[in-house]
């Protein structure tokens, strides 16, 4: 540990150094579609493989916009009582990842949850910018809290998850649904690593912008591209209201510069009185829900946010 208290794990620090080493183009001086592209195409090199399910269906569900992709995973072929449903929203800056990018995480989070998983592929900037994705995102919240045929399950909740942009549109979209209800109630959120709020005041965007993949540059591309507007709380939620927040778990990498942001909305949500159990992993970086391969530390962090999931669940279920 440094006189900063950066604490870097063994494994991540290896993962630093050997991209460090690589050649690897800035994602404003690629094209859009090799940048997705890649990002697919690294994941079988970084992550786990995906688990085989018994259910691993890819289906659609109406949009603002028309047909919005969605794959659903779960760990049984039909049950017979309701259940909560876990709807997944990727990260990527609102501007790459997809179903394929984050496969494997959701498969692991069915089976760890032994609950039905709906990932939801919505619009990307910036061929569609703001709001397209939180309006995507409440559309198939609202058409799942319905108990859609095609989901072949009784849904008696929603459980908003998500990573990095994912994180900030689970947020998001839980406050939609609190506005105007669904069918069925949020019982509970999971952002991870998720943007909350302005970063440039923080100091872990200081701290970590640079050396620990996410860089400040891919940040600003990502803005420059999602085109969101900063009075808007679907852009940052910590301007929306926190207070009648379902249970809340929160997840945040110590060396990530989304880090604050994370930590200022837990703290937001706590002082609303909303029951949070944050998880800070320490030594880890931003984006380590899909490197649990390359940074072998990051199958137990997983581990952990599911325990607090289920406990969490338990508390309030």
């Amino acid at each position: 540990m440094n006189d900063a208290g950066h604490f870097v794990r063994d494994d991540v620090r290896g993962f630093l150094d050997v991209l460090a080493s690589m050649d690897r183009p800035e994602l404003a001086d690629q094209p859009i579609e090799e940048a997705r592209a890649g990002m697919v195409a690294m994941a079988p090199a970084i992550d786990l493989p995906p688990l085989d399910l018994p259910v691993i269906r890819d289906l659609t569900c109406p949009g603002p916009a028309g047909d919005i992709p969605l794959r659903l995973y779960d760990t049984r072929d039909g049950r017979d009582a309701a259940c909560p449903l876990m709807l997944f929203f990727h990260g990527g800056g609102f501007v790459i990842g997809d179903l394929d990018s984050h496969h494997a995480l959701c498969t692991e989070l069915a089976a760890g949850m032994d609950l039905p998983v709906l990932a939801v592929d919505y619009r990307l900037a910036p061929e569609n910018p703001f709001p397209a994705a939180p309006d995507d995102c409440e559309a198939a919240a609202r058409w799942a809290a319905k108990s859609p045929h095609e989901l072949g399950t009784k849904v008696s909740g929603l459980i908003p998850i998500g990573d990095s942009a994912g994180g900030n549109l689970t947020i998001v979209t839980t406050q939609s649904l609190a506005e105007k209800e669904a069918m069925v109630p949020v019982v509970m959120q999971v952002p991870l690593y998720p943007l909350a709020d302005p970063l440039n005041p923080h100091q872990s965007y200081r701290d970590f912008g640079e050396g620990f993949f996410l860089s400040v540059g891919a940040i600003e591309f990502f803005d420059q591209a999602y085109r969101a507007d900063p009075a808007d709380r679907r852009t940052y939620p910590i301007l929306g209201r926190h207070e009648g927040t379902p249970p809340t778990v929160l997840m945040t990498a110590g060396l990530d510069p989304l880090r604050d942001s994370g930590r200022n909305y837990a703290a937001h949500l706590i002082q609303a009185g909303t029951d949070v159990t944050y998880l800070e992993m320490r030594g880890s970086i931003h984006g380590w829900v899909n490197m649990r391969k390359a940074i072998p530390s990051t199958k137990k962090d997983l581990e952990d946010v599911i325990a607090a999931m289920k406990l969490m669940l338990g508390r309030h279920g």
